[in-house]
């Protein structure tokens, strides 16, 4: 796997999400969906599998069209690793087939860290001439609906991130500003997420089929000279941002690190360790996250790495490895056998604080979040996985 690849599904995990569910149409044989494909190497075999997941979706829908997917990166690690870009150009062209995003999204499902929403969003923002308040505002209303889940509205507000990012042609401050239009703090910080994700996205993989779409858009506003990374400044561009987008900036950051320094994890903690203090541990959580794409998620060898991290900053990557691991696949079993192997260490609160925050934004009743949080096992785990989650310890 090059470093590329492995960055590229580091950076889908902050986006969340799993491996779809969904069940084929008829005329898919299960298992089978790709091997004509798999007779081809590389660029042509990728094009090939874009190919086959388009037929999908023009004849059987977006949900055929995922899990189809689903099928191909089962069969083949090449496109596993690819997955969560094909899931993006899928959500891409079902825009382009319906315009009822919340009828998509459902369709899309939660599979491969949710690149399928993210497209659908990135393609509204294509046929945008131009961007107001009340649109921003209005976009992602119909998912917050009373008892509601934050799980979907996340994908819709982040995607609007990368959306006005690819808008803009990568200009990324300009695309923050637009965040900024949200009235809401925990939208402007999801939105925020997605902009620098999508910058990061395209200077280290230009073919993402998110920049690919831009590309054949006349429309787009403009080209940018905005430079996404600096080779002398591994803490670029959060060296040059406001203060209120750090945290944003900061949880991406090791992404930028590992692309520069060709996957050293040492090296990256050594980065971190120069951020602000305020925003050094977000920066370490970002490079748990990203160690879990590395370790293709294996919760031992993510615990392994995150001791690459000074003791002090442990606990900061395990909260980013274990959020990652509930994203990858909108469950919680890895997570939970990763928080055991650190249970004992100073940060095994930390990881199960973490899991419940997890667990509060894929689950809406109280109920449900005390059924996942005795899984800890442990009064003291049950009890940090309850405070995460927003239950009350002493139910």
């Amino acid at each position: 796997m090059t470093q590329t690849q492995k960055l590229l599904i580091a950076i889908g995990v902050l986006a969340v999400a799993g491996i779809a569910a969904n069940r084929l149409a008829p005329g898919v044989e299960k298992g089978r969906p790709g091997d004509a494909c798999r007779r081809f190497a590389d660029e042509a075999r990728r094009t090939c599998y874009s190919q086959l997941l388009s037929e999908r979706l023009k004849k059987h829908g977006v949900a055929d069209a995922v899990a189809t997917l689903d099928a191909i990166a089962a069969a083949d690690p090449g496109a596993a690793e690819h997955a969560h870009e094909y899931a993006h150009g899928i959500g891409i062209e079902a825009f382009g087939i319906s315009t009822d995003i919340p009828a998509t999204f459902t369709a899309c499902g939660d599979g491969f860290s949710s690149g399928c929403r993210h497209g659908v969003i990135q393609a509204y923002f294509e046929t945008r001439d131009k961007v107001t308040q009340p649109e921003v505002e209005a976009l992602c209303q119909p998912f917050k609906q009373p008892g509601a889940s934050r799980w979907v509205l996340f994908q819709c507000v982040h995607g609007m991130g990368h959306g006005l990012t690819m808008l803009y042609g990568h200009d990324l401050p300009r695309a923050l500003t637009d965040c900024d239009l949200l009235s809401d703090g925990w939208d402007r910080e999801s939105c925020y997420g997605g902009a620098f994700m999508e910058s990061v996205i395209n200077a280290t993989a230009p073919h993402h089929p998110a920049t690919m779409l831009a590309q054949s858009h006349h429309h787009m506003m403009g080209g940018t000279t905005f430079k996404a990374m600096d080779p002398a400044d591994p803490l670029y561009p959060c060296s040059i941002m406001a203060e209120r987008y750090l945290n944003a900036c900061y949880q991406m950051q090791t992404s930028v690190m590992l692309n520069l320094n060709h996957g050293n994890m040492a090296d990256a903690a050594k980065s971190c360790e120069r951020a602000p203090l305020r925003v050094r541990p977000v920066c370490f959580q970002s490079l748990g996250r990203d160690i879990t794409s590395y370790t293709a998620r294996d919760p031992q060898k993510t615990a392994d790495l995150c001791h690459e991290a000074a003791e002090p900053y442990r606990p900061a990557c395990y909260f980013g490895a274990v959020k990652a691991l509930v994203d990858w696949t909108a469950t919680t079993g890895a997570a939970f056998a990763f928080c055991r192997l650190v249970a004992t260490e100073a940060g095994g609160p930390t990881c199960y604080h973490a899991l419940g925050e997890e667990i509060a934004t894929l689950v809406a009743s109280l109920p449900e979040r005390e059924q996942q949080c005795v899984r800890a096992e442990e009064p003291k785990a049950i009890d940090a996985c309850r405070q995460g989650a927003g239950i009350p310890v002493s139910r």
